[in-house]
C-alpha cells in the first residue's frame, strides 16, 4: 500500500453511500475536478463506521461530489498518514478539513 490512497473516486449519493460497509476506515471527499476537500475517519465511536461517517458528509451538503474509502482499523494512523502526505504535495491541509485533533508530523513521500 501507498501513502497516497489510491482507490476510484465514486460519486456522493445516497445510494452509494448506503452500499458502504458498517466498518472503520478512512475516506476522502473531492469536488467535481477531483480536488480532494477532506480526510476523515469512521472509528469506534462512529456507530455504522464508514456508512454512517459519509451519510453525515452528505447531509452536510457543500461542494463534495464524489468519495473514496480504505477499511482499515488503523484509522487514526492512516488519517493522520494522509494528511501529512497532501501537506508534503500541496503544502496545506485540505480547503475543507478541521483542524487535526493531533498534531502531525512531516513526511516526503517519494
Amino acid at each position: 500500500m501507498g501513502i497516497e490512497l489510491d482507490k476510484p473516486w465514486t460519486p456522493l449519493t445516497a445510494e452509494a453511500v448506503a452500499a458502504l460497509p458498517g466498518q472503520l476506515g478512512v475516506y476522502e471527499l473531492a469536488d467535481e475536478a477531483g480536488t480532494v476537500l477532506r480526510v476523515g475517519y469512521a472509528g469506534g465511536r462512529t456507530p455504522f463506521g464508514l456508512r454512517s461517517e459519509l451519510g453525515e458528509r452528505l447531509a452536510e451538503g457543500g461542494r463534495a461530489r464524489a468519495f473514496r474509502v480504505e477499511v482499515n482499523h488503523q484509522y487514526l494512523t492512516r488519517w493522520q498518514e494522509l494528511l501529512m502526505a497532501h501537506v508534503a504535495r500541496h503544502g496545506a491541509l485540505p480547503p475543507e478539513q478541521p483542524d487535526p485533533e493531533a498534531r502531525l508530523g512531516r513526511l516526503s513521500p517519494g
